[in-house]
């Protein structure tokens, strides 16, 4: 087994990566925030893997062995908080939503990295920022059990691999319930959700490559362009073709995009709510995944392992239309009969 690299103080610095630079596994005494100015960036541990692209950040809590991957040409900001600052309070890495401000704090944070009172000054800004910023369950668990860590590894190498979760069960030996049971006890998730968040995945890894919209639509499985945008758009808040200078993220706006009241009332909470979740492989904030991560991943692919999430068909598709009941205006008779 490869040594693990050990570096005590994160360091805090921008650094460049070629598509497909690595950054082995290592890990810090210190927490670390790590942001791509542009590409997309990922973190990988023992537990499942991260990415996120320039609109977001990873928080890195201290002594989290962890790898990074380039996807694109990446501007990659490292931040190294000190272990007694602790803004989340978090056991397991975490994406975050990057507004504007958070951002230029990150660029500037890494580009005056030392010591001194005005360092001082903005890290503490840079702490608040993070402390209130919403989170965002990007997080594709890797499960322990070898079963359900085949099913895995199969849609890991063709996310957009159309089979239900019956089909893939036999293939590697188990029914459709034995692994439905499993995702829900191993990663904290159901089937759906969990193929849905691998497929954002890896939609950012290919648009961060300049495939196109409809190329990266089909690549990971979703039967239209335009179901992909609108699914792109609830969880990022944007559209996959829009430039990345001029996304208007989430925290711009005072809200976690594609979360709707969950992530709004977050802010005054704190992490009261996050600590109760136990999943083992999940981070805690993953009990808040926003219902449209669930439903259109079943409408597209059809499984029907989950039955709670085909309440309602994706997109607003089968969904009874609420009746109309504005007032409409009086109608003069004019006495003259039919």
């Amino acid at each position: 087994m490869p040594e693990i690299r050990h570096q005590p103080i994160a360091p805090t610095r921008l650094q460049r990566l070629c598509p497909g630079e690595r950054i082995d596994a290592h890990r810090h005494d210190d927490h670390q925030v790590v942001y791509a100015g542009r590409g997309a960036l990922a973190v990988t541990t023992d537990a499942g893997s991260w990415v996120a692209p320039a609109t977001r950040a990873i928080w890195v809590p201290a002594g989290t062995v962890h790898a990074h991957r380039a996807y694109g040409c990446l501007d990659l900001h490292l931040a190294g908080i000190p272990v007694s600052e602790d803004p989340l309070g978090l056991k397991s890495p975490t994406v975050l939503v990057v507004g504007s401000l958070l951002r230029e704090l990150i660029v500037a944070y890494t580009r005056r990295a030392g010591g001194g009172p005005e360092f001082a000054r903005l890290r503490a800004v840079l702490l608040d920022e993070l402390a209130s910023s919403p989170r965002q369950p990007l997080c594709v668990p890797q499960p322990e059990d070898p079963v359900l860590g085949a099913v895995c590894d199969i849609l890991r190498r063709d996310p957009g691999d159309p089979r239900t979760l019956a089909e893939l069960g036999r293939e590697v030996g188990a029914s459709d319930r034995t692994l439905s049971r499993l995702f829900r006890r191993e990663v904290g998730m159901s089937f759906p959700q969990w193929r849905t968040q691998l497929r954002l995945q890896h939609a950012l890894i290919l648009l961060a490559h300049k495939k196109s919209v409809t190329a990266v639509a089909h690549a990971c499985g979703w039967s239209s362009a335009s179901t992909f945008i609108d699914v792109f758009r609830r969880a990022f808040g944007h559209t996959p073709g829009s430039p990345s200078g001029r996304i208007r993220s989430g925290a711009d706006r005072g809200l976690a995009v594609g979360t709707g009241a969950t992530e709004r009332g977050s802010r005054s909470r704190g992490n009261a709510g996050a600590a109760n979740w136990t999943a083992p492989a999940c981070p805690p904030f993953m009990r808040e995944i926003p219902e449209c991560l669930t439903t259109v991943d079943t409408a597209v692919t059809g499984s029907t392992s989950d039955t709670p999430l085909h309440r309602g068909a994706a997109l607003g598709r089968g969904r009874t239309a609420a009746r109309d009941t504005t007032p409409r205006p009086h109608r003069r008779s004019t006495g003259r009969r039919r």
